[in-house]
């Protein structure tokens, strides 16, 4: 049987060169804009996280940032908590809150959109974290459509 001969990591060590970076760090131009749709669940995966953060740093390289939930993604913007509203139950539990919350105290705008809201997942605008502003559903593709008219970069977010 083989031997193991290195020695256990240890906290702090180093896995991979993290500073290495390949590309230039993009910035917007002027009047550039970003819009990032989710159509995933809260909590079934980590895309829903993970580009709430890209639209944070979109946000930060000075891109007009707007985000848009549909279907399952406007779970991402209801209020949580137990054992009441905004009681965070176990590390994480809103991370989704705090997420949306931070970008919006950034400057990004959330758009929720009101018929998956009510007629999907039983929720009314009061449900919703303060700030994100719900939209009729026949709103959801002209938000796309004029990002997509302002040549704004799009980052879809999808599950199955």
């Amino acid at each position: 049987m083989p031997a193991v001969t290195k020695a256990a990591h240890k906290k702090g060590d180093f896995f991979v060169d993290y500073e290495d970076k390949k590309f230039e760090d993009v910035k917007a131009l002027p009047g550039e804009k970003a819009l990032v749709t989710f159509h995933t669940v809260a909590f079934e995966g980590s895309i829903g996280l993970v580009n709430l953060l890209q639209a944070t740093r979109l946000l930060r390289k000075g891109f007009e940032t707007s985000v848009l939930l549909y279907g399952p993604g406007v779970t991402l913007g209801v209020q949580r908590g137990f054992p009441t509203l905004g009681d965070e139950a176990f590390p994480g539990h809103l991370n989704f809150n705090n997420q949306i919350t931070k970008f919006m105290s950034e400057g990004g705008k959330v758009y929720a959109c009101r018929f998956a809201l009510q007629a999907l997942y039983g929720h009314g605008e009061p449900s919703l974290i303060e700030g994100i502003t719900p939209i009729s559903p026949l709103d959801v593709l002209d938000l796309v459509l004029l990002h997509r008219r302002d040549n704004a970069f799009i980052l879809d977010s999808w599950t199955l």
